[in-house]
């Protein structure tokens, strides 16, 4: 008894800890904790892939919209140019109408003028052959 006594504390510490080592060692602790980890491991991996995945499938609907939005853009610039040259080719119309109504119209009033004139000089004509007969 006097050796167990005499040895140094840190020998019974030393004892203590190799056998806990050996109790969990026996029970499969370590495996346990092994596969706990493991399994931990693969749960983290499959959500980082599920979150690469998502990343990817985010960046595809993004490129996507993005085409779709200047796709849009050039259509929307494409009508905007049309409608500019159907309005310029409408006003165009609408002067040259204006023109030719205005010209007819002026056609119409001269020559309603003219005959007025005619008219009158006809009639002051008639006018005058009257007076000198009688």
């Amino acid at each position: 008894m006097t050796l167990m006594m005499s040895l140094e504390p840190e020998f019974w510490v030393a004892l203590g800890f190799f056998l806990f080592v050996g109790v969990l060692v026996y029970f499969g602790i370590p495996q346990k904790m092994l596969a706990a980890l493991d399994s931990r491991g693969a749960r983290i991996k499959a959500e980082l892939d599920d979150a690469r995945r998502l990343r990817d499938e985010a960046e595809g609907l993004l490129a996507e919209y993005r085409r779709k939005r200047q796709d849009a853009e050039r259509e929307a610039d494409a009508i905007i140019a049309g409608a500019r040259d159907e309005a310029e080719r409408v006003a165009a119309e609408a002067k040259a109408r204006m023109e030719e109504f205005v010209a007819r119209r002026s056609k119409i009033l001269t020559q309603s003028a003219k005959g007025e004139v005619a008219e009158r000089l006809l009639a002051d004509g008639i006018r005058d052959v009257k007076a000198k007969l009688n």
